[in-house]
């Protein structure tokens, strides 16, 4: 585990991923970042808390998936509460350092867990720009932990990078409490109207679903995944950073035998690749404003 306090010098995208209190699938994102070209460090949850790491410096913040706190209370909700209460030396929490990286245009992904606990903190998918929770996330309809593939559609009405170009992709789910519940009506109305519930359970013809196990939850809209309005802010149940490579699915040898062309990269690394290039571009095209406005 990488415990510096900042990045080493490098030009490429820099993507910070926590660990800590019950996370355990930090090490398949930090692959699934380098992977995708990224510089990926894993930081222990305290080295932030106390200041000895700056989320500043890096240009995406990840939550991998986990038990964190063993889930005594509910999925998510006591790292939430530290995140928002727990001061730094400072006097500052990590949600208000949240607020300004969100407000740099930088990019926050939560999986499984980090997304209950981006839910729990009102990250998501904060409607009212005032990071207060507005949906939740509570125990699958089957009352049982389920370990599982599914299906994804993606909303074509989604703003966030990480999904551009894909229509739909196949990965595994690990969870007990992934079913999202939205309270109200207007709520409801408004993610529709805007394109915030981007990942969807299907079957494998690409065409939504409400049934068990397709829907191995029981999600409100049948939603997997959900980002803010500026699409920076992404998180989903299932586990992209879990097939990255086409031998990670336990059919590969048939669909190998099958089609002996088929690509080698898992579905859930684009996601990651995604993110990457749309980072790059983005410098890329600081660099070339900076340099005309110099030039000018």
């Amino acid at each position: 585990m990488n415990q510096s306090a900042a990045p080493a010098a490098s030009n490429k995208v820099q993507a910070l991923i926590l660990t800590g209190f019950g996370i355990n699938c930090e090490e398949e994102m930090a692959a699934a970042y380098r992977l995708a070209g990224a510089d990926a460090t894993i930081v222990h949850l305290n080295q932030v808390l106390h200041g000895h790491v700056s989320i500043h410096d890096y240009d995406v913040l990840n939550f991998p998936g986990g038990f964190s706190f063993g889930d005594d209370l509910g999925s998510g909700v006591v790292l939430a509460n530290k995140l928002r209460y727990r001061q730094n030396p400072n006097g500052r929490t990590l949600l208000d350092d949240l607020r300004e990286f969100i407000a740099n245009g930088k990019f926050v992904l939560g999986i499984c867990n980090g997304f209950q606990v981006l839910v729990k903190l009102g990250l998501l998918p904060n409607l009212g720009g005032d990071f207060n929770p507005e949906v939740t996330l509570t125990h699958n309809a089957s009352s049982r932990y389920e370990d599982r593939w599914v299906r994804l559609k993606v909303n074509s009405a989604t703003r966030t990078p990480f999904l551009k170009g894909i229509d739909s992709l196949e990965v595994p789910v690990r969870h007990g409490e992934g079913r999202l519940v939205i309270p109200d009506a207007a709520t409801r109305k408004r993610i529709l109207a805007e394109g915030l519930n981007c990942l969807t359970y299907c079957d494998a013809d690409g065409c939504e679903v409400t049934q068990y196990p397709h829907n191995p939850n029981g999600a409100d809209l049948n939603c997997a995944g959900l980002t803010d309005t500026a699409g920076q802010v992404f998180g989903l149940m299932p586990h992209p950073e879990a097939y990255l490579t086409l031998y990670n699915h336990p059919d590969w040898a048939r669909r190998k035998r099958a089609n002996p062309g088929i690509p080698e990269e898992g579905d859930g690394l684009r996601m990651f690749q995604n993110i990457v290039e749309h980072i790059e571009q983005q410098r890329h095209a600081a660099v070339l404003l900076e340099t005309n406005q110099y030039s000018s």
